[in-house]
């Protein structure tokens, strides 16, 4: 009685027999030859590769051509980091141009995605080639303002946000580089 539970016995023929066999000895036969060739060790600390231009590693906040810090601690960055390492608080100077007064970036649970550096409006943030840190205490990864600021502007040595964008709105419109005059929308109208 063939019920839905029993299962026929196909016969094994002798060419299934002779596959397995050869699929066998083949991985041995592969498993042999590595075995006695000669190991290629890379020599890490010594000898470094070159890494490509575009390697995302350590996060930098970069300056403005004046010497000025680029960050304008709009939140992006922070608001797009999808681990959430990225905090910061917002200010003010008196002269109307917002910074960011503390920075913080959490190396431990960043994952170098490079969203941030996407995000960022001003180039302020950008990551560079530099992957080599590590450390004993978890606190350790925890960089501040002072840590990530550097003293130059990273890729885009010549971008300056506020020559484009102008001072806490201190800058009328169409006066910006490259801008045109503001377009009165009552002369479009019929």
């Amino acid at each position: 009685m063939d019920g839905p539970l029993t299962m026929k016995k196909t016969p094994t023929t002798s060419w299934q027999v002779i596959s397995a066999i050869k699929g066998l000895v083949s991985s041995y036969r592969i498993t042999l030859l590595h075995l006695f060739r000669k190991p290629i060790t890379e020599e890490y600390p010594e000898v470094k590769r070159t890494l490509p231009a575009r390697t995302r590693g350590k996060i930098i906040l970069t300056r403005s051509p004046d010497g000025e810090e680029r960050c304008v601690a709009c939140y992006l960055c922070s608001g797009v980091c999808p681990v959430s390492c990225i905090s910061m608080e917002a200010a003010e100077r008196e002269n109307g141009r917002r910074y960011a007064p503390w920075f913080r970036i959490n190396f431990a649970r960043c994952i170098f995605c490079g969203l941030c550096e996407e995000a960022c409006p001003t180039l302020a943030i950008q990551l560079t080639p530099d992957f080599e840190f590590c450390g004993t205490n978890i606190l350790q990864f925890v960089y501040e303002k002072e840590d990530l600021l550097v003293s130059h502007g990273g890729k885009n040595k010549d971008y300056d946000f506020y020559q484009h964008c102008g001072i806490g709105g201190n800058s009328k419109k169409g006066k910006h580089d490259n801008e045109d005059e503001p377009i009165n929308i009552r002369s479009n109208m019929p």
